[in-house]
Protein backbone atom coordinates (compact mmCIF):
# COMPACT_ATOMS: atom_id res chain seq x y z
CA UNK A 1 0.00 0.00 0.00
CA UNK A 2 2.00 2.86 -1.62
CA UNK A 3 1.68 6.47 0.38
CA UNK A 4 2.64 8.02 -2.34
CA UNK A 5 4.78 10.38 0.12
CA UNK A 6 8.73 10.40 0.15
CA UNK A 7 11.71 12.84 1.44
CA UNK A 8 14.06 14.97 -0.18
CA UNK A 9 16.91 15.08 1.76
CA UNK A 10 19.67 17.58 0.21
CA UNK A 11 20.20 17.55 3.08
CA UNK A 12 20.66 21.02 4.97
CA UNK A 13 21.74 21.51 8.28
CA UNK A 14 21.98 24.68 10.14
CA UNK A 15 25.58 25.37 11.22
CA UNK A 16 26.46 25.89 14.61
CA UNK A 17 25.80 22.26 15.61
CA UNK A 18 27.88 18.71 15.71
CA UNK A 19 28.20 17.60 11.56
CA UNK A 20 28.65 13.58 12.78
CA UNK A 21 24.68 14.06 14.56
CA UNK A 22 23.83 16.11 11.70
CA UNK A 23 24.85 12.72 8.79
CA UNK A 24 23.50 10.40 11.32
CA UNK A 25 20.22 12.48 11.70
CA UNK A 26 19.53 11.95 8.35
CA UNK A 27 19.79 8.18 8.44
CA UNK A 28 18.06 7.69 11.58
CA UNK A 29 14.61 9.75 9.67
CA UNK A 30 14.73 7.47 7.03
CA UNK A 31 14.95 4.22 8.97
CA UNK A 32 12.36 5.72 10.66
CA UNK A 33 10.12 6.76 7.41
CA UNK A 34 10.65 3.55 5.93
CA UNK A 35 8.65 2.48 9.30
CA UNK A 36 5.65 5.13 8.45
CA UNK A 37 5.46 3.15 5.02
CA UNK A 38 7.13 6.03 2.97
CA UNK A 39 7.47 5.19 -0.50
CA UNK A 40 11.13 6.84 -1.25
CA UNK A 41 14.34 9.16 0.22
CA UNK A 42 16.31 11.38 -1.79
CA UNK A 43 19.59 12.61 -1.48
CA UNK A 44 21.29 15.37 -2.48
CA UNK A 45 24.92 15.96 -3.00
CA UNK A 46 26.63 19.54 -1.99
CA UNK A 47 30.31 20.62 -2.13
CA UNK A 48 30.05 24.10 -0.44
CA UNK A 49 28.07 26.70 1.43
CA UNK A 50 28.51 24.83 5.05
CA UNK A 51 25.10 23.74 5.01
CA UNK A 52 24.84 21.04 2.38
CA UNK A 53 27.32 18.78 4.48
CA UNK A 54 26.53 15.36 2.45
CA UNK A 55 29.57 15.07 -0.30
CA UNK A 56 29.09 11.24 -1.31
CA UNK A 57 25.20 10.64 -0.66
CA UNK A 58 25.60 7.26 -2.37
CA UNK A 59 27.52 6.16 1.21
CA UNK A 60 24.37 7.22 2.63
CA UNK A 61 22.26 5.60 0.39
CA UNK A 62 24.37 2.33 0.67
CA UNK A 63 24.22 2.43 4.43
CA UNK A 64 20.30 3.38 4.56
CA UNK A 65 19.86 -0.07 2.48
CA UNK A 66 21.06 -1.94 5.57
CA UNK A 67 18.83 -0.03 7.58
CA UNK A 68 15.66 0.00 6.07
CA UNK A 69 13.19 -3.05 4.22
CA UNK A 70 10.49 -1.41 1.57
CA UNK A 71 11.60 2.21 1.07
CA UNK A 72 13.09 3.14 -2.18
CA UNK A 73 16.31 5.19 -2.44
CA UNK A 74 17.44 7.74 -4.95
CA UNK A 75 20.25 10.05 -5.59
CA UNK A 76 18.81 13.15 -5.74
CA UNK A 77 21.29 14.11 -7.71
CA UNK A 78 24.43 12.87 -9.58
CA UNK A 79 25.83 16.40 -10.56
CA UNK A 80 26.94 14.58 -14.29
CA UNK A 81 29.15 17.21 -15.04
CA UNK A 82 31.50 16.60 -12.13
CA UNK A 83 31.90 12.81 -12.27
CA UNK A 84 33.37 10.43 -15.08
CA UNK A 85 30.01 8.47 -16.60
CA UNK A 86 31.52 5.29 -15.77
CA UNK A 87 32.24 5.73 -12.59
CA UNK A 88 28.08 7.08 -11.97
CA UNK A 89 27.09 3.74 -13.78
CA UNK A 90 29.03 1.63 -11.80
CA UNK A 91 28.03 2.86 -8.44
CA UNK A 92 24.67 2.71 -9.59
CA UNK A 93 24.67 -1.04 -10.16
CA UNK A 94 26.48 -1.68 -6.84
CA UNK A 95 23.55 0.20 -5.49
CA UNK A 96 20.95 -1.11 -7.50
CA UNK A 97 22.83 -4.77 -5.49
CA UNK A 98 22.59 -3.18 -2.06
CA UNK A 99 19.19 -2.20 -1.89
CA UNK A 100 17.96 -5.06 -4.12
CA UNK A 101 16.41 -3.59 -6.48
CA UNK A 102 15.16 -0.48 -4.32
CA UNK A 103 17.32 2.48 -6.07
CA UNK A 104 17.14 5.58 -8.54
CA UNK A 105 19.58 7.14 -9.95
CA UNK A 106 18.55 10.67 -10.03
CA UNK A 107 21.36 13.06 -12.25
CA UNK A 108 21.64 16.55 -13.05
CA UNK A 109 23.91 19.40 -13.92
CA UNK A 110 25.07 20.41 -10.67
CA UNK A 111 24.63 23.60 -8.72
CA UNK A 112 26.30 26.95 -8.93
CA UNK A 113 27.91 26.78 -6.16
CA UNK A 114 29.53 23.63 -6.16
CA UNK A 115 30.41 24.13 -10.27
CA UNK A 116 32.47 27.59 -9.67
CA UNK A 117 34.74 25.70 -7.23
CA UNK A 118 35.39 23.58 -10.03
CA UNK A 119 35.96 25.71 -12.40
CA UNK A 120 32.42 24.93 -14.36
CA UNK A 121 30.30 27.64 -15.94
CA UNK A 122 26.74 26.96 -16.34
CA UNK A 123 26.80 26.08 -19.55
CA UNK A 124 29.66 23.18 -19.45
CA UNK A 125 27.57 22.06 -17.12
CA UNK A 126 24.49 21.57 -19.22
CA UNK A 127 27.09 20.26 -22.31
CA UNK A 128 28.50 17.67 -19.53
CA UNK A 129 25.03 16.51 -18.58
CA UNK A 130 23.59 15.82 -22.38
CA UNK A 131 26.84 14.20 -23.57
CA UNK A 132 27.14 12.08 -20.24
CA UNK A 133 23.33 11.21 -20.26
CA UNK A 134 22.86 8.52 -23.05
CA UNK A 135 26.21 7.05 -22.06
CA UNK A 136 25.25 6.41 -18.49
CA UNK A 137 22.00 4.77 -19.62
CA UNK A 138 24.04 2.55 -21.84
CA UNK A 139 26.22 1.76 -19.27
CA UNK A 140 23.45 0.83 -16.34
CA UNK A 141 20.83 -0.57 -18.31
CA UNK A 142 21.81 -1.47 -22.03
CA UNK A 143 24.37 -3.83 -23.24
CA UNK A 144 26.24 -2.47 -25.55
CA UNK A 145 30.25 -1.55 -25.23
CA UNK A 146 31.08 2.09 -25.84
CA UNK A 147 33.55 3.98 -26.88
CA UNK A 148 33.40 7.81 -26.74
CA UNK A 149 35.96 10.75 -26.34
CA UNK A 150 35.05 13.94 -25.30
CA UNK A 151 37.48 17.15 -24.16
CA UNK A 152 36.35 15.61 -20.57
CA UNK A 153 36.20 11.68 -20.80
CA UNK A 154 37.16 9.25 -22.48
CA UNK A 155 36.04 5.42 -23.13
CA UNK A 156 37.03 2.64 -24.91
CA UNK A 157 34.91 -0.85 -25.22
CA UNK A 158 33.49 -0.08 -21.61
CA UNK A 159 31.34 -2.14 -20.49
CA UNK A 160 30.42 -2.99 -16.98
CA UNK A 161 30.92 -6.47 -15.31
CA UNK A 162 28.99 -6.65 -12.90
CA UNK A 163 24.86 -7.46 -14.29
CA UNK A 164 22.55 -5.12 -12.69
CA UNK A 165 20.16 -6.34 -9.62
CA UNK A 166 17.10 -5.36 -11.42
CA UNK A 167 16.13 -7.77 -14.17
CA UNK A 168 13.51 -4.69 -15.75
CA UNK A 169 16.42 -1.79 -15.38
CA UNK A 170 17.23 0.63 -12.81
CA UNK A 171 14.97 4.10 -12.93
CA UNK A 172 16.79 7.05 -13.94
CA UNK A 173 15.14 10.55 -13.11
CA UNK A 174 16.28 13.88 -14.26
CA UNK A 175 15.90 16.77 -11.85
CA UNK A 176 14.49 20.17 -12.96
CA UNK A 177 14.02 23.43 -11.02
CA UNK A 178 11.47 25.17 -13.59
CA UNK A 179 14.67 27.93 -14.83
CA UNK A 180 15.44 25.71 -18.41
CA UNK A 181 13.47 23.77 -21.04
CA UNK A 182 16.19 21.84 -21.14
CA UNK A 183 15.89 19.06 -18.67
CA UNK A 184 12.20 18.79 -19.26
CA UNK A 185 13.05 18.35 -22.77
CA UNK A 186 16.27 15.89 -22.14
CA UNK A 187 13.53 14.39 -20.00
CA UNK A 188 11.38 13.64 -22.85
CA UNK A 189 14.11 12.63 -25.26
CA UNK A 190 14.97 9.78 -23.54
CA UNK A 191 11.81 8.67 -21.73
CA UNK A 192 12.51 9.16 -18.04
CA UNK A 193 10.98 10.38 -14.96
CA UNK A 194 11.44 13.62 -13.72
CA UNK A 195 11.53 15.43 -10.50
CA UNK A 196 10.50 19.05 -10.28
CA UNK A 197 10.98 21.30 -7.78
CA UNK A 198 7.57 23.16 -7.31
CA UNK A 199 9.10 26.67 -6.77
CA UNK A 200 12.95 27.95 -6.78
CA UNK A 201 14.36 28.37 -3.33
CA UNK A 202 15.56 32.44 -4.03
CA UNK A 203 12.91 34.16 -6.63
CA UNK A 204 14.79 37.13 -6.76
CA UNK A 205 18.15 36.82 -7.24
CA UNK A 206 19.05 39.29 -10.32
CA UNK A 207 19.73 38.01 -13.94
CA UNK A 208 17.65 34.60 -12.93
CA UNK A 209 15.32 33.41 -15.90
CA UNK A 210 11.67 33.35 -14.84
CA UNK A 211 10.12 30.43 -13.17
CA UNK A 212 8.99 27.66 -15.93
CA UNK A 213 5.81 26.58 -13.89
CA UNK A 214 4.97 22.92 -12.97
CA UNK A 215 2.21 22.26 -15.88
CA UNK A 216 4.99 23.55 -18.41
CA UNK A 217 7.47 21.61 -17.56
CA UNK A 218 5.71 18.47 -17.72
CA UNK A 219 4.21 19.79 -21.33
CA UNK A 220 7.68 20.33 -22.66
CA UNK A 221 8.69 17.19 -21.83
CA UNK A 222 5.98 15.53 -23.20
CA UNK A 223 6.53 17.72 -26.57
CA UNK A 224 10.24 16.35 -26.73
CA UNK A 225 8.87 12.48 -25.36
CA UNK A 226 6.44 13.05 -29.15
CA UNK A 227 9.36 13.84 -31.05
CA UNK A 228 11.77 11.76 -30.36
CA UNK A 229 8.96 8.67 -29.93
CA UNK A 230 9.35 8.34 -26.07
CA UNK A 231 6.22 7.69 -23.48
CA UNK A 232 6.02 9.36 -20.10
CA UNK A 233 4.47 8.06 -17.29
CA UNK A 234 3.10 10.96 -15.01
CA UNK A 235 2.90 8.11 -12.09
CA UNK A 236 7.18 8.25 -12.08
CA UNK A 237 6.73 12.35 -11.91
CA UNK A 238 7.77 13.50 -8.73
CA UNK A 239 7.57 16.80 -7.18
CA UNK A 240 9.57 18.13 -4.13
CA UNK A 241 8.46 20.99 -1.75
CA UNK A 242 8.96 22.02 2.25
CA UNK A 243 6.18 20.24 3.99
CA UNK A 244 4.82 20.55 7.90
CA UNK A 245 2.03 19.15 9.81
CA UNK A 246 0.82 19.52 13.14
CA UNK A 247 -2.47 19.39 15.34
CA UNK A 248 -3.14 22.65 13.81
CA UNK A 249 -2.28 25.32 11.42
CA UNK A 250 -1.00 27.90 13.96
CA UNK A 251 1.20 24.86 15.53
CA UNK A 252 2.02 24.69 12.35
CA UNK A 253 3.47 27.67 11.72
CA UNK A 254 4.99 28.36 14.97
CA UNK A 255 7.07 25.07 14.87
CA UNK A 256 8.49 26.15 11.85
CA UNK A 257 8.60 30.44 11.80
CA UNK A 258 11.97 30.48 13.13
CA UNK A 259 13.88 28.13 10.99
CA UNK A 260 12.45 29.01 8.26
CA UNK A 261 13.75 32.94 8.61
CA UNK A 262 17.10 30.97 9.51
CA UNK A 263 16.79 28.86 6.27
CA UNK A 264 15.99 31.91 3.87
CA UNK A 265 18.27 34.29 5.02
CA UNK A 266 21.10 32.86 6.45
CA UNK A 267 21.43 29.79 3.65
CA UNK A 268 20.18 31.23 0.84
CA UNK A 269 20.56 35.13 1.68
CA UNK A 270 24.14 35.42 3.21
CA UNK A 271 25.65 32.30 2.48
CA UNK A 272 24.36 32.23 -1.07
CA UNK A 273 24.08 35.65 -1.94
CA UNK A 274 20.52 35.84 -2.96
CA UNK A 275 17.87 38.06 -3.06
CA UNK A 276 15.38 35.92 -1.22
CA UNK A 277 12.12 38.36 -0.57
CA UNK A 278 10.23 40.56 -2.39
CA UNK A 279 10.63 44.28 -1.53
CA UNK A 280 6.42 43.93 -0.86
CA UNK A 281 6.69 41.22 1.08
CA UNK A 282 7.63 42.13 4.85
CA UNK A 283 9.86 39.75 6.58
CA UNK A 284 7.53 38.39 9.39
CA UNK A 285 5.39 37.11 6.44
CA UNK A 286 8.02 35.63 4.82
CA UNK A 287 6.62 32.05 5.19
CA UNK A 288 3.00 32.42 4.39
CA UNK A 289 4.23 34.67 1.36
CA UNK A 290 6.06 31.03 0.27
CA UNK A 291 2.91 29.26 0.95
CA UNK A 292 0.74 31.32 -0.68
CA UNK A 293 2.91 31.25 -3.82
CA UNK A 294 2.66 27.60 -3.60
CA UNK A 295 6.21 26.98 -2.61
CA UNK A 296 5.35 24.90 0.95
CA UNK A 297 2.71 23.00 2.79
CA UNK A 298 2.37 24.24 6.52
CA UNK A 299 -0.48 23.76 8.02
CA UNK A 300 -3.12 20.76 10.02
CA UNK A 301 -3.35 17.58 8.23
CA UNK A 302 -6.42 19.48 6.25
CA UNK A 303 -4.61 22.38 4.77
CA UNK A 304 -2.19 20.21 3.46
CA UNK A 305 -4.46 17.51 2.10
CA UNK A 306 -5.96 20.28 0.48
CA UNK A 307 -2.66 21.71 -0.78
CA UNK A 308 -2.03 18.10 -2.24
CA UNK A 309 -5.17 18.31 -4.15
CA UNK A 310 -4.43 21.37 -5.40
CA UNK A 311 -0.97 20.54 -6.79
CA UNK A 312 -2.50 17.65 -8.60
CA UNK A 313 -4.85 19.97 -10.08
CA UNK A 314 -3.04 22.74 -11.31
CA UNK A 315 -0.43 19.64 -12.67
CA UNK A 316 -2.85 17.68 -13.96
CA UNK A 317 -1.94 14.58 -11.73
CA UNK A 318 1.77 13.74 -10.54
CA UNK A 319 3.14 10.48 -8.94
CA UNK A 320 4.52 11.04 -5.52
CA UNK A 321 5.05 14.07 -3.36
CA UNK A 322 8.64 14.43 -2.07
CA UNK A 323 9.09 15.97 1.90
CA UNK A 324 12.22 18.49 1.09
CA UNK A 325 13.41 18.07 4.52
CA UNK A 326 15.10 21.67 5.75
CA UNK A 327 15.25 21.11 9.29
CA UNK A 328 13.59 23.95 9.95
CA UNK A 329 12.33 22.46 13.90
CA UNK A 330 13.35 20.35 16.21
CA UNK A 331 13.85 16.77 15.70
CA UNK A 332 11.04 15.91 17.88
CA UNK A 333 8.44 17.84 15.90
CA UNK A 334 10.00 16.74 12.43
CA UNK A 335 9.09 13.55 13.47
CA UNK A 336 5.75 14.20 14.65
CA UNK A 337 4.94 15.44 11.50
CA UNK A 338 5.83 12.66 9.45
CA UNK A 339 3.96 10.88 11.40
CA UNK A 340 0.69 13.02 10.70
CA UNK A 341 1.48 12.74 6.94
CA UNK A 342 2.18 8.94 7.13
CA UNK A 343 -1.48 8.07 9.14
CA UNK A 344 -3.24 10.91 8.26
CA UNK A 345 -3.01 12.78 5.06
CA UNK A 346 -1.83 10.00 3.15
CA UNK A 347 -4.71 7.49 3.07
CA UNK A 348 -6.59 10.75 2.11
CA UNK A 349 -4.31 11.04 -0.82
CA UNK A 350 -4.35 7.43 -2.19
CA UNK A 351 -7.51 6.02 -0.88
CA UNK A 352 -6.39 3.62 1.59
CA UNK A 353 -8.67 5.55 3.67
CA UNK A 354 -11.73 5.15 2.02
CA UNK A 355 -12.48 1.09 2.34
CA UNK A 356 -12.89 0.94 6.41
CA UNK A 357 -15.10 4.18 5.93
CA UNK A 358 -17.59 2.22 3.32
CA UNK A 359 -17.80 -0.73 5.58
CA UNK A 360 -19.22 1.60 8.50
CA UNK A 361 -21.24 3.54 5.82
CA UNK A 362 -22.75 -0.08 5.31
CA UNK A 363 -23.20 -1.12 8.71
CA UNK A 364 -25.09 2.27 9.17
CA UNK A 365 -27.33 1.75 6.33
CA UNK A 366 -28.06 -2.11 6.60
CA UNK A 367 -29.33 -0.91 10.22
CA UNK A 368 -31.89 1.34 9.14
CA UNK A 369 -33.39 -1.44 6.23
Amino acid sequence: MHSRIGLFLSPVHETGQDPHLAIRRNLDLVEYVDDLNFDEAWFGEHHTLGWGLVGAPETLIAAASQRTTQIKLAHGVVPLSGHHPFHVASRAVHLDHLTRGRYILGVGPGVPFDAKMFGLEQPVQRRRLEEALPTVLELVNGDERITQQTDWFDLRDAKLQLPRFSPQGIEVAVATSGTSQSSPRLIGQYGLSMTSFALPFALLTPGAPAHINLAHQWKYAEEAAAEHGQTLDRDKWRIALPVHVAETREEAYADVREGYDRWLFEYFGKAAGREVLSPDVPRERALEARVEAGGALVGSVDDVVAGIERLHEITGGFGTLLVYVADWTSWEKTNRSMELLARHVAPRINGSAARPQEAVDFAIASRKK
